[in-house]
């Protein structure tokens, strides 16, 4: 085995067990925060009945981390293991995203789950996430086939993220 490729697998070793943590640490605050409840986040939805707050401190949080975090590590040339970045090029505000963002927050105020709390609910063996969750699968791979379908009709190039590219107009 080449000095090459013991180098690459421990890189690769490395952003397992990052993301690993990552998706741990993330697992524990929605734990801690009791955002794997979905009554938790349905009681914040609920403007005219018992109203909740919590999530909005959550969120609140969840946002001074993130801008502050961001502000440090987009100083650096690339992340530590990584080549460069993935940021989205997308700057501006077109129908697939609002449609989006309407089904996304559909799902949430009828099921009181998004995809980070639904998957640790999953992992809790709660009732409700043991539907919600491969729902949530089948919805996401039928966006994938969806998105690669569109993609062979307009050309795009193999490899290509059809699902990041902007709609056409028309």
């Amino acid at each position: 085995m080449s000095a090459d490729s013991r180098a690459t697998g421990r890189a690769g070793l490395g952003r397992v067990a990052a993301s690993l943590s990552c998706g741990v640490i993330f697992g524990l605050g929605l734990g801690v925060s009791q955002m794997v409840d979905p009554r938790k986040v349905l009681g914040f939805l609920d403007l005219a009945g018992a109203w909740d707050p919590s999530l909005a401190f959550v969120m609140a949080g969840a946002l001074m981390v993130t801008a502050i975090g961001f502000r440090f590590v987009l100083r650096r040339p690339a992340p530590r293991l990584a080549e460069r970045f993935r940021l989205s090029a997308l700057r501006s505000i077109d129908a697939r995203l609002v449609a989006g963002a309407a089904i996304f927050g559909l799902g949430w105020g009828l099921a009181g789950y998004c995809p980070g709390p639904a998957i640790a609910s999953f992992g809790l063996a709660n009732a409700e996430a043991l539907w919600f969750v491969p729902a949530m699968v089948a919805g996401a791979g039928l966006q994938r086939w969806q998105a690669r379908r569109r993609s062979v009709v307009r050309g795009d190039a193999p490899g290509s993220a059809p699902a990041l590219a902007p709609a056409e107009d028309g």
